[in-house]
C-alpha cells in the first residue's frame, strides 16, 4: 500500500546559456572552501588559532590583556632578582664585618692578659685602626648599581627597574601586578642595643657603629675606659650587625617566595593567552588535508559544471 501511494515527481532539467545553476553553486562551495583553507594555512604557519582580531574579538582582547600583564610581571621579576642580589650582598658583607668584629673583641679582650705599657697599648691602636679600615672597606664595597644597604650615606634616589628606587640606605621594589611595593632599609634604620638608630649620615660604618681606636684607646697611651665596657662596645657592635643580618636573612626569604610565585604567575598568564590563541596543530593538519581534498572536488564539480553549457551545442547539430 505504501508503494502504491508513494508518487516521484521528476522535474526536467532545463538548460540555459545564460543561467548556468550547477556552475554557481559549485563556485560557491570552491568559494567557502577556499576561504576556509586560507584560514587553516594561515593557523598552520603562524602556530595560532587567533592571530588578529577578526579571529575573535572576545579571545584576542583578552589575549592582550593578558600579555600587558606578562610584560608588567616580567618587570616586577626583574625587580625582584636586583632586590635579591643586593639582599645577598649586603649580607656577604655583613657577615665578613662579623669576622673581623670577633677579631677586634679578641684583640681587646688580650689587654686582660697583657700589661698595659705604653708600647701595647700604641700596637693595639694601631691593630684596630686597621681592624676598623677593614670593617669600612668591606662596608663601602657592598655597592650594587648606587645601592649599598650599608652605607650611612643618603645619596640621590637611583630608579633601576620599572616601580624600584634606591638611595644610599634603602631600597624601595615592587613587589606584585598591583603595583604593591616594600621598602628595605639600609643598617642606619635600624634599632640598636642602646635603643636609639644609627643616624650617622656621611660617615663610615665602624663609626655608625660607635667604634674607633680612641673609642679604646686614649691618646695611644692610656685606655679609654674599663676593659669591662670596652669589651662591652664591641659585643654591642656584633649585637647589632647580627640584628642586621637577621634583618637581611628574613628580606632574602620574602623575595625569595615573591620571586617564587613570580616566576609561576608568568608561567600561567603565559599558558592561559596560548590557551586562547594557540592552534591544535594535530588538529589543523587534519583540517588542513580536508579541506585540501574539498578543494580538489570543488575544482573538479565546477569544471564539469561548466561544461554543461557545451553539450547544448549539441542539440543544434545535424
Amino acid at each position: 500500500m505504501l508503494l502504491q501511494n508513494l508518487k516521484v515527481e521528476i522535474r526536467p532539467m532545463s538548460l540555459s546559456i545564460n543561467t548556468n545553476t550547477s556552475s554557481m553553486v559549485a563556485l560557491e562551495t570552491l568559494n567557502a572552501t577556499q576561504t576556509a583553507l586560507s584560514a587553516t594555512e594561515n593557523a598552520v604557519s603562524t602556530g595560532k588559532k587567533v592571530a588578529t582580531a577578526e579571529d575573535s574579538p572576545a579571545s584576542y582582547g583578552i589575549a592582550a590583556q593578558m600579555q600587558g600583564n606578562i610584560s608588567g610581571q616580567s618587570a616586577v621579576n626583574d625587580g625582584l632578582t636586583f632586590a635579591a642580589k643586593v639582599v645577598s650582598n649586603s649580607d656577604s658583607a655583613a657577615n665578613n664585618i662579623l669576622s673581623v668584629l670577633n677579631n677586634v673583641q679578641q684583640a681587646v679582650t688580650s689587654l686582660g692578659n697583657n700589661d698595659t705599657s705604653t708600647t701595647s697599648l700604641s700596637q693595639l691602636n694601631d691593630e684596630l685602626s686597621g681592624f676598623f679600615e677593614q670593617i669600612d672597606s668591606i662596608a663601602g664595597g657592598a655597592t650594587i648599581n648606587g645601592v649599598n644597604l650599608l652605607s650611612g650615606s643618603a645619596s640621590a634616589t637611583n630608579t633601576l627597574y620599572a616601580g624600584m628606587s634606591t638611595t644610599g640606605t634603602s631600597m624601595a621594589y615592587v613587589t606584585a601586578l598591583s603595583g604593591q611595593r616594600s621598602t628595605l632599609a639600609g643598617f642606619g634604620s635600624i634599632t640598636g642595643t642602646a635603643g636609639t638608630t644609627f643616624s650617622a649620615t656621611g660617615s663610615t660604618f665602624s663609626s655608625m657603629l660607635g667604634l674607633s681606636a680612641t673609642t679604646f684607646i686614649t691618646g695611644g697611651t692610656a685606655l679609654a675606659g674599663s676593659l669591662t665596657d670596652l669589651v662591652k662596645n664591641v659585643q654591642d657592635a656584633i649585637t647589632n650587625v647580627t640584628k642586621f643580618t637577621s634583618k637581611l636573612g628574613a628580606a632574602s626569604q620574602t623575595i625569595a617566595s615573591l620571586s617564587s610565585f613570580g616566576t609561576t604567575l608568568s608561567d600561567n598568564l603565559t599558558a592561559g593567552v596560548g590557551a586562547l590563541t594557540d592552534a591544535d596543530m594535530s588538529a589543523e593538519s587534519a583540517k588542513l588535508t580536508s579541506l585540501q581534498t574539498k578543494q580538489s572536488l570543488a575544482i573538479k564539480s565546477l569544471t564539469i559544471a561548466n561544461g554543461q553549457s557545451q553539450n547544448i551545442l549539441s542539440l543544434f547539430q545535424g
